[in-house]
């Protein structure tokens, strides 16, 4: 069971809408359902304050992906608020917060700062060449000790005259902004109702042009910037929300006439592969990508097989377009200025050969890269980022983004379809063009920029690492999917339950989000089933760093009444199954070369003997004698293995809901309401072990806090004599 999110969309399409592709690459189901819905709805609205209306109507807009991209944005109301010391009514500008997202912002979210205090900026702005310092001017207009920092875009929405702004990034407009005659364009499909301004890098200067155009043009509702998109304003919160949505939807059908059997992109060059086959393409190279990249930290792939993608990977004019690079700085601070586009050919098919020449076409990306950096930096300018390619197009497959976050990554993946959206529309009209080189490389260096990075906190202890945990939905399985992803790790849970690992899917997501889960109904013992899993982990998140191999059973029975069958039973989950599951977790970590961690979760009984549980006792003691072979197979490759050894975990753990709890109580001469106690009172420690206590022994193997240990047994079990490595 794989959970995947939505992708963004195009000029037509509501999120979650069917998707079909007109022959001019326009998406949308029929020309009524590509238009943006107005969802103001007064009955909500009537009691709203003015902020109350503005995070209504961000959260409206943010809502649709064809009005602007995930993080990117603005919007803004000018208030009228009693001054906290003098009590007098002055005006703020509730403008949103510094790296905030429209479309999930709160109250907390939005700047707030006295409207006098940034008209009073123009008076001591001393020119562009100083722009950047006004930033630092900003907290000194801040109402309210509001500790919420402004963004960059705060002047562009302060010298707007009118009370409420919406600065929007919708493909539709963007494509009209990012064409090479963006100013005629603009003129023809609005005429003097939206303006257009040049390109002008966001910041202080930009909002002086913005009020220049506003008292020369008082009857404009907007204007469109070049390259990077579309300001609207009106003195009413809802009239600005539809005035937004009106525009778009005049450039969307504007587009729908220009492009209607026009085709994109040049036309087709080649033919997707089957959808299994473009998955199977994907599980092979992001593996190999992830480990060519993943240098001081550990990336996290996503993988778009959605139609915009492949129109675009197909055709004929993808790679000189995709070589221009993005036009909207959102894009671009993204996906980087321009993608790899991967040697694949659709028609052979030869992965091999791709593989055999990906090292040489990323070692040429980076080196590039180093080149436009050396070509374009200043003495300012903050050292070389890492020089690797976010997105990847893979001809007749799709399209591969990489990041330190799965988030980050899919978002990336969105705001490349952004582009691609762009440049259909720009290049069916008219001439795409992107961002000239260096204003590019001011915007992704821009020292502002560099600071809001620098003030990002510390990524977690497992950031960028994927996890693979058999018996996922199980106690111990779930206790240590829940450890690693509050240490920033993706999880793919694999469980035979699939109605348990649905529960424990939704559980862990409401925590700590869809992004970090996905799941796999996987029978350990069923090998083509295991391959198949390990394949789903590399297209979802690209590829695997630690395997948790804790699929398990227990059967107790005297050796006369052992039958061969639970003699086998036991043998294949618990012997057979480790075999298949770190086998494959072997193959791809060789695939990604950069190590791993293979955690098996064996059992004191692997170690010490037991009445009346031969076959699983024997089972268990071949799981760690297992370990103990794989972890001299892998230590040349930097693959850890080591065993955690739990004794009596009888909270949350399935295999304890069944016989087993009956026959070991009988075993033990015990009634089951008293074989808790019987365990804690046989330990050393006289204490309950419980499923948090082997995820942390877990979590402790498959971080770097254990980086020199392989081979080793942790024993958790409150303290077992019998148990004692020897």
């Amino acid at each position: 069971m794989i959970d995947i999110l939505p992708q963004a969309g195009t000029f037509g399409r509501n999120e979650g809408a069917a998707r079909v592709c007109t022959k001019g690459g326009i998406m949308n189901q029929n020309t009524a359902a590509s238009r943006l819905a107005n969802l103001w709805d007064d009955a909500k609205a009537t009691a709203m304050s003015e902020p109350e209306k503005l995070l209504y109507r961000s959260n409206l807009l943010g809502s649709d992906k064809r009005i602007t991209n995930y993080g990117g944005g603005n919007t803004s109301a000018k208030v009228m608020q009693a001054d906290p010391l003098t009590g007098a009514e002055v005006q703020v500008l509730w403008v949103k917060g510094s790296g905030g997202d429209v479309g999930s912002i709160r109250m907390d979210g939005f700047a707030t700062l006295y409207m006098d205090k940034l008209h009073a900026l123009r008076g001591i702005y001393r020119g562009l060449a100083h722009e950047d310092e006004m930033v630092g001017l900003l907290p000194h207009c801040t109402f309210n000790l509001n500790a919420r920092a402004a963004s960059i875009d705060t002047p562009l929405h302060a010298y707007v005259p009118q009370k409420h702004v919406d600065h929007m990034h919708p493909d539709a407009i963007i494509a009209i902004a990012a064409s090479v005659n963006s100013r005629e364009l603009t003129a023809q499909v609005f005429g003097d109702e939206i303006g257009w301004l040049p390109w002008k890098k966001p910041g202080f200067e930009l909002g002086l042009w913005l009020s220049q155009f506003c008292a020369e043009n008082p009857s404009a509702k907007g204007v469109v910037l070049e390259s990077h998109g579309l300001f609207t304003w009106d003195d009413d919160a809802k009239t600005c929300y539809q005035t937004t949505l009106r525009i778009i939807n005049r450039a969307i059908a504007w587009f729908e006439g220009e492009t209607a059997g026009k085709p994109a992109f040049g036309g087709p060059r080649h033919a997707s592969l089957a959808p299994e086959a473009r998955r199977a393409v994907a599980a092979r190279l992001m593996p190999a990508i992830r480990g060519m990249i993943s240098g001081a930290q550990h990336m996290v792939g996503h993988f778009d097989d959605s139609v915009p993608v492949l129109e675009f990977v197909n055709a004929a004019g993808m790679e000189p377009l995709a070589a221009l690079g993005t036009s909207c700085p959102d894009h671009f601070l993204r996906t980087k200025i321009r993608p790899l586009v991967v040697a694949f050919d659709p028609a052979s098919a030869d992965v091999d050969a791709t593989l055999a020449a990906l090292s040489a076409q990323i070692a040429d990306y980076r080196a590039d890269y180093a080149a436009y950096y050396d070509r374009c930096k200043h003495p300012d300018s903050p050292p070389l980022r890492d020089p690797n390619a976010v997105v990847y197009l893979i001809p007749g497959v799709g399209m591969i983004t990489f990041a330190k976050d799965k988030a980050t990554a899919r978002i990336s993946g969105e705001f490349y379809t952004n582009a691609i959206n762009v440049m259909r529309g720009a290049s069916t009209v008219s001439t795409y063009q992107g961002l000239p080189e260096q204003e590019a490389f001011d915007i992704e260096y821009w020292l502002l920029e560099e600071a809001k990075l620098a003030r990002m906190p510390k990524p977690k202890s497992l950031a960028g690492r994927i996890a693979f945990v058999t018996g996922g939905a199980g106690g111990i399985g779930s206790a240590t999917a829940e450890r690693y992803l509050r240490e920033g790790a993706c999880v793919m849970l694999a469980d035979i339950d699939e109605p348990a690992l649905a529960r424990t899917a939704d559980n862990l997501g409401a925590r700590h989000g869809r992004d970090l889960i996905r799941t796999m109904r996987m029978d350990v013992t069923d090998e083509a089933a295991v391959i198949a899993a390990y394949a789903q982990t590399a297209v979802e998140f690209g590829g695997v760093d630690i395997l948790v191999s804790n699929a398990g059973i227990a059967s107790s029975a005297p050796i006369e009444d052992t039958s061969l069958a639970l003699w086998n039973r036991n043998m294949d989950i618990l012997s057979t199954g480790y075999f298949l599951v770190s086998r494959e977790a072997f193959r791809l970590m060789k695939a990604q070369g950069i190590g791993g961690a293979v955690v098996f979760v064996a059992s004191k009984n692997g170690l010490a003997a037991s009445p009346n549980a031969a076959a699983y006792c024997t089972a268990k003691a071949a799981e760690i004698h297992l370990a103990r072979c794989l972890a001299l197979e892998g230590a040349p490759d930097g693959i850890r293995v080591n065993v955690v050894n739990p004794d009596a975990v009888l909270r949350g753990s399935k295999i304890w809901s069944g016989d087993w709890l009956n026959e070991r109580a009988a075993a033990y001469g015990k009634d089951t309401a008293d074989l808790e106690e019987h365990y804690r009172q046989r330990s050393l420690l006289k204490r309950s072990v419980l499923p948090e206590d082997i995820a942390e022994a877990a979590y402790f193997l498959a971080s770097d806090l254990s980086a020199k240990s392989t081979g080793n047994i942790l024993n958790v079990d409150a303290g077992n004599v019998q148990a004692f490595t020897r």
